[in-house]
């Protein structure tokens, strides 16, 4: 005679609500750092609230908005099981998008999809994007852990979030503001940040690198090197504003400088870029060395060095490059902008 059935949960099928509790309560701390005095606290915790009454103060205020991820980055924190810089990849990702055009941050939310809820991996990779946005001024007002059981193995998660500012209308930047004879200036990235880590996992995978490998030229293990969390430039864009002078950013991530450079210029004018101006930072070297990787392969896919460019009037040049160097943000002359049809080039 056969048995009575087993009876079906939730947990038999993989999702484990009370981790998913327990990974709230342990992140509740960290998140409460990423505040500003706008958030007004939703009891149901269904949404976050921000008070827009604090948009009164702008003329005809633009609200900006920008959604990314971190890609396959998040493959090699898992490898190395390290989860507390992940978040601060996305924050980069998203907020620095958003003060391109000129917008201040105002408030972030963040999705999490995993294998399995483990409360301590979960609170640290949220830990992380709060501590990252309070570094960019932004609230983190909200987010989502969604458990995906026989989608994703245990180990694995994905992440994603989207970011929301607001700039005065008359005062966004962009193209239209870039004349012939401006300046631009770069400012350093922390390393690869978080663009291009399919052909770093490729090079990984068809040569003798491993996340172990401790090249002379790293002077620590290349996994380590390779998780540097993005740095963040939102703060430091808001001060060149403030002190008055920048036409246009670009945030050089996926396509590499000159493309990412080349979205930011009217069709009446070229980026000239001087290539000797800085040199590349060692993890590129060592990667394009054992991948044998073409120059123009590491162009269009790496920052090379520069996370963040900024276009400045030409007498503005010196302020900003000092404001930045204040402000602990390597910065140089990368080039300038001449008469052309809107391309950027490394020369």
């Amino acid at each position: 005679m056969a048995g009575r059935p087993t009876p079906t949960s939730y947990e038999a099928a993989g999702v484990d609500i009370a981790a998913g509790e327990r990974a709230v309560e342990l992140m509740k701390s960290r998140v409460a750092r990423a505040r500003r005095p706008e958030v007004v606290d939703d009891a149901s915790g269904f949404a976050g609230l921000f008070d827009a009454s604090a948009l009164l103060r702008y003329e005809r205020p633009l609200l900006a908005t920008s959604t990314d991820g971190v890609g396959t980055k998040v493959d090699l924190a898992r490898r190395l099981g390290v989860y507390d810089t992940i978040g601060h990849d996305l924050v980069g990702m998203v907020i620095d998008d958003l003060v391109v055009c000129g917008a201040e941050p105002l408030f972030m939310t963040d999705y999490i999809a995993c294998g399995k809820v483990v409360p301590e991996r979960i609170a640290d990779i949220v830990g992380g994007i709060a501590d990252a946005c309070a570094l960019a001024g932004c609230a983190l007002v909200g987010g989502e852990t969604a458990e995906h059981p026989g989608l994703l193995e245990a180990d694995e998660f994905d992440l994603a979030g989207a970011g929301t500012g607001v700039v005065e209308a008359d005062e966004t930047l962009g193209p239209e503001r870039v004349r012939p004879g401006d300046v631009v200036l770069a400012m350093a990235s922390s390393g690869i940040h978080a663009n291009g880590y399919s052909l770093v996992r490729h090079i990984l995978a068809t040569t003798d690198l491993t996340l172990e490998s401790e090249p002379s030229e790293l002077g620590r293990s290349l996994g380590e090197v390779l998780l540097t969390p993005t740095r963040i430039y939102a703060k430091d864009c808001l001060a060149l504003i403030q002190a008055g002078g920048v036409r246009a950013f670009a945030h050089i991530t996926g396509g590499g400088l000159a493309a990412n450079l080349a979205r930011s210029l009217p069709a009446t004018v070229d980026a000239v870029l001087n290539r000797s101006s800085w040199e590349t930072p060692a993890v590129f070297r060592v990667l394009q060395g054992h991948g044998d990787v073409p120059q123009a392969e590491m162009d269009k896919t790496f920052n090379l060095g520069v996370g963040m460019a900024a276009i400045v009037a030409p007498d503005s040049a010196d302020e900003a490059l000092r404001l930045l160097t204040s402000r602990g943000v390597p910065a140089w002359h990368l080039g300038d902008i001449v008469p052309g049809d809107g391309t950027a080039a490394l020369h």
